[in-house]
């Protein structure tokens, strides 16, 4: 089904991330896992190879909290010519305010900046490479976000759980956002919710109150395959798809287009790329910085 097909998977090393990029190996893709550590990188890639019995699967190795991301997509470049499908599966939850390299809070860097900054990196390939999909992994939690645009560091006062609810709505925002400025491009962009997961990710309180109701990540994994592989959604773009597949609605805060093009614009400023970058344009001009 995906023979032929380049794929990316970012926070490949576990849980969800190396079981997508098991399920997208065993559907006949080559597969790019994207891991930080390197020891766990190639535990990884060993173990996806040999489930899958596939030997086009590779891996690469890149921080996503930090700008170095950047190198991440000129490496792929150089050993791939065209990208088929993204998927953006990094995540991650901390109980304390932290900074990456870059001086930035390191969830709502790893979350979205990372994501934000290494699909705009590629879009010039995904275009040539057209049809192509982008899928991002959001959450559930994204509903009870409280969004503050003014602060989106936590700067002023930092809560785990609150945190972590923005930046799952902030992929929201960066999909409905990134699918309007894809119209017409045969580059679609969506997002899914894959459930209440049991991977090592830690789950902030209260969520850690109902672990027991957590499902597999083989279950979870399959929302993001599936968006990245159904026939049935050629075409289909700017949609949040639960892990059953069904597109849903998400919350009212995500469809606001003024707040989608600010939050852009921020991240735009904050990973040094033009607000406004033409999708047609060379990627020289948008690695610099």
């Amino acid at each position: 089904m995906m023979k032929g097909r380049v794929t990316i998977v970012t926070g490949a090393n576990a849980g969800m991330g190396r079981q997508i990029s098991l399920q997208l190996a065993e559907a006949g893709a080559t597969v790019v896992m994207v891991c930080r550590n390197p020891e766990r990188g190639q535990i990884a890639l060993a173990d996806v190879r040999s489930q899958s019995g596939s030997d086009t699967v590779d891996l690469l190795l890149a921080d996503m909290s930090s700008q170095s991301v950047r190198a991440l997509a000129e490496e792929f470049e150089s050993k791939y010519d065209r990208l088929d499908v993204l998927v953006n599966n990094v995540g991650v939850t901390l109980p304390r305010r932290t900074e990456t390299v870059d001086g930035i809070e390191t969830v709502f860097a790893t979350n979205h900046l990372g994501p934000f900054l290494l699909t705009n990196l590629l879009l010039p390939v995904l275009q040539a490479s057209a049809p192509s999909r982008i899928i991002t992994v959001s959450s559930g939690a994204q509903a009870m976000a409280r969004l503050n645009l003014d602060d989106p560091q936590s700067r002023n006062g930092y809560s785990g759980i609150r945190v972590y609810n923005q930046t799952k709505l902030f992929n929201l925002l960066f999909t409905y956002e990134l699918a309007r400025r894809l119209q017409g491009t045969g580059v679609t962009a969506n997002a899914v919710e894959p459930g209440f997961v049991k991977t090592n990710m830690k789950v902030p309180f209260p969520f850690s109150l109902f672990s027991f109701m957590r499902s597999s990540v083989e279950k979870g994994a399959w929302a993001s395959v599936h968006a990245a592989t159904s026939p049935a959604l050629d075409g289909v773009s700017g949609e949040f798809f639960n892990h059953r597949g069904k597109a849903i609605r998400s919350s009212k805060a995500s469809y606001d287009q003024e707040t989608g093009g600010r939050l852009w614009q921020l991240s735009a400023e904050l990973t040094h790329l033009p607000a406004d970058t033409e999708l047609n344009q060379g990627v020289a001009a948008l690695r610099k910085g």
